[in-house]
């Protein structure tokens, strides 16, 4: 079940072009399919980094326009879905921060040179986990919360809800920080109250407990090297 909540998640901040929204002025908009979307040039889209909640919002569109681009890539090589979350999702997630918090208490018993390499390490994990997890995409409506005020917060959430008929909704919560010179960043999400950070800071800190932090930094390197495999070759088989 957790696998499944947290793979809807990481759909959410990937496919922000089928994304509507908690109006101002109604309860909500309704969501269009990805078949009636325009393709659009993900270089026209600007990020403001400045707004945890458009900075969420523009990321996933502008990796969904990339998607819809580069689709005879993709098809060709579906390895090439970790380019495009690479260059388009990951500049907007706090992938160092999220390492360190996954450390915990093996932070500080860790050297600089574990730390620098758990940090890649990891990051790259996390771009094959939603490569994979984009193949996943099967037209779900998301609906984002309005925005609130941030002007004095120092981490925020940002509330959205999965809806796929015939199922009932999925509740997701993205947290995000501002960083020193202003920005947001992601670093956690959380569906239906379990926090895909904490979940992995207890699986991995076992992990370190047990095999030493540069075994399981070897053993994130080979995830990370693991190729996308798509829906349809998962099915002829």
């Amino acid at each position: 079940m957790l696998k499944k909540l947290l793979a809807s998640a990481v759909t959410v901040i990937l496919l922000g072009a089928n994304v509507s929204a908690f109006a101002q002025d109604t309860n909500v908009h309704t969501g269009k399919s990805s078949a009636d979307q325009k393709v659009v040039d993900p270089t026209s889209i600007v990020i403001d980094t400045k707004n945890p909640y458009l900075m969420i919002e523009g990321a996933a569109n502008k990796t969904f326009a990339s998607f819809h681009k580069q689709q005879a890539k993709i098809k060709a090589d579906p390895n090439y879905l970790k380019v495009i979350i690479q260059d388009d999702l990951m500049p907007y997630i706090d992938s160092r921060y999220a390492s360190y918090k996954v450390m915990g208490q093996y932070l500080r018993d860790s050297t600089k040179e574990q730390r620098n390499n758990f940090v890649k390490a990891f990051t790259g994990y996390l771009v094959t986990t939603y490569a994979q997890a984009f193949t996943e995409y099967t037209d779900q409506t998301i609906q984002f919360s309005p925005a609130e005020n941030f002007a004095n917060e120092k981490i925020v959430s940002v509330d959205v809800q999965v809806i796929e008929k015939g199922r009932p909704p999925i509740k997701l919560t993205f947290k995000v920080r501002r960083l020193k010179d202003d920005t947001w960043k992601a670093f956690d999400l959380i569906a239906e109250g379990v926090s895909l950070l904490s979940t992995k800071q207890s699986e991995i800190g076992n992990l370190i407990r047990q095999q030493g932090i540069d075994k399981v930094i070897e053993t994130l390197n080979e995830k990370a090297q693991q190729s996308i495999t798509s829906q349809s070759s998962e099915k002829s088989e």
